[in-house]
């Protein structure tokens, strides 16, 4: 269906690696996928110790003298979808749709990030007509979930001096940092007693909030189920009394929550308090997020649950007040770079049943001495109602360099076809290049990419004719690699 856009061969590609399910973590179909694709063309191709696929192309004819290029992207893809769609990411190729000017997938995420920059890499591996210096493809895995195959890499495969990394979601950024990143697990095993005799059980539901990438979209005011769900919760402990059985919201450790449920059992004279209050909440959320949140909907279900067990009312409290008392979003702004978030955190999961009570979250900061304060932070949030704290996953972050040789000459090539000025940005989010570049000291890297929308979300999109104009430029940017230097001759 996509090889009727243009370019088409980067549009193929895309196709068919989409046919074939790659969630982080469990990568063997892509990963062999590549293999295969490589060998098939008669490149030097292999796979590392970790799993990351390497595939070698020799320079185009009179391109031999020009710097080795390191084109590189993650082949792994997050996988969500809406509460309401039926798919097995495990087994099913991405259902794709052309929607105007925009690509999109029926109600999962649509995997452009990352591949849109795999399909990029693999179409000049497969062109005998696009000119180009040396490559070396880089094809890492586990970016979404750890960004293992970064941080496991070993810098000795690889000889390139300039690494292209095509994982930014705006077209016109040059993107030269990037924030580092940990994770935040807790676990809490609570008091639990049996559902009052006189007591009916009652279903919240949370559902239809924009979400997004816990990083990129961050600064965008957009509402996190589980804290909303939270705030609802709080307000109604103080009117009337309930005992909470259950909650469940969020799903991906980097992705904006969109969806809660919580149930609860209660008196049934008060339910019309419960649906009365909702109704209120709704009211005043909607009047706060009209202008970021305007289809979510709260939900309100009788259900059975006298054979469950509830939180005891001590323990309600204690739980609720710690996840109503974290902080989430913003952190603080960079006083370096205009409009950069520099430090954030998001809520990402939580999970209360049988007796245990769960959460993920993720700290991202861009300076590591912030990003330590926010986990710290967060840390002993949980660790004052005696919850257990794992903190790991810890990455870099990547410290912009406005001298790069690389940043000036693509600087200069996009002035000159699009009589335009790139936007020379760092992000908030966990690009590879902070790890990379520990592997790889003397890279000079940078980061870009086509207008992608909603990553992480079911309403991940990307954009036709950026796509287009991407490739120009990134085809434009292979073409003038400059030459090799004495001292890259050398290395």
């Amino acid at each position: 269906m996509l090889t009727s856009l243009q370019p088409t061969e980067l549009w193929k590609h895309f196709e068919d690696i989409n046919a074939v399910p790659r969630p982080s973590k469990k990568e063997g179909r892509i990963i062999e996928f590549m293999l295969n694709f490589g060998r098939s063309l008669n490149l030097e191709t292999f796979q590392d110790e970790i799993g990351n696929v390497i595939i070698k192309k020799p320079a185009s004819p009179g391109m031999e003298n020009r710097q080795t290029v390191i084109l590189q992207s993650h082949l792994d893809m997050v996988h969500q979808k809406n509460e309401s769609t039926v798919f097995d990411f495990d087994n099913q190729g991405i259902e794709m749709f052309i929607d105007g000017d925009w690509v999109r997938a029926k109600g999962t995420t649509l995997g452009a990030d990352n591949g849109i920059g795999v399909a990029a890499i693999m179409a000049v591996l497969s062109s005998s007509t696009i000119i180009h210096p040396a490559i070396e493809a880089l094809f890492t895995i586990d970016e979404e979930t750890g960004m293992t195959g970064a941080k496991e890499l070993n810098g000795q495969l690889l000889s390139g001096s300039i690494l292209l990394n095509l994982d930014t979601e705006d077209d016109d950024e040059l993107s030269i940092g990037c924030a580092g990143g940990i994770d935040t697990n807790t676990s809490y095993t609570y008091n639990q007693e049996p559902i009052r005799a006189d007591f009916s059980g009652v279903k919240i539901s949370l559902r239809g909030l924009v979400g997004g990438h816990s990083g990129m979209d961050i600064d965008k005011g957009r509402g996190n189920a589980n804290k909303w769900m939270v705030r609802y919760l709080y307000h109604l402990q103080s009117l009337i009394e309930f005992q909470l059985v259950s909650f469940d919201g969020g799903s991906l450790r980097n992705a904006i929550p969109r969806e809660a449920t919580a149930v609860i059992a209660l008196h049934r004279d008060e339910m019309k308090t419960v649906q009365m209050e909702l109704e209120k909440m709704s009211s005043i959320l909607k009047d706060e997020f009209k202008h970021i949140e305007p289809e979510f909907q709260f939900s309100f279900e009788k259900i059975e649950v006298s054979d469950e067990i509830s939180v005891t009312k001590a323990e309600t409290e204690r739980i609720l007040n710690v996840i109503y008392a974290i902080p989430n979003g913003v952190y603080r702004m960079s006083p370096a770079i205009p409009g950069l978030v520099e430090t954030s955190t998001s809520l990402a999961k939580v999970e209360i049943r049988n007796g245990e009570f769960t959460t993920q979250s993720l700290q991202r900061s861009s300076v590591e001495s912030s990003k330590e304060d926010i986990a710290h932070t967060i840390k002993a949030s949980f660790e004052v109602i005696g919850a257990h704290v794992i903190q790991g996953g810890d990455y870099p972050g990547w410290s912009p360099n406005n001298q790069s040789p690389i940043l000036n000459q693509m600087a200069g090539i996009y002035r000159e076809i699009f009589s335009a000025e790139p936007q020379i940005k760092a992000c908030h989010a966990g690009l590879e290049c902070g790890i990379l570049l520990q592997h790889l000291p003397n890279v000079d890297m940078i980061s870009f990419g086509p207008n992608i929308r909603g990553a992480h979300s079911p309403d991940e999109c990307v954009q036709i004719s950026s796509v287009q104009k991407f490739w120009k430029f990134y085809t434009e940017t292979l073409k003038r690699i400059p030459e090799t230097s004495p001292s890259h001759a050398t290395a």
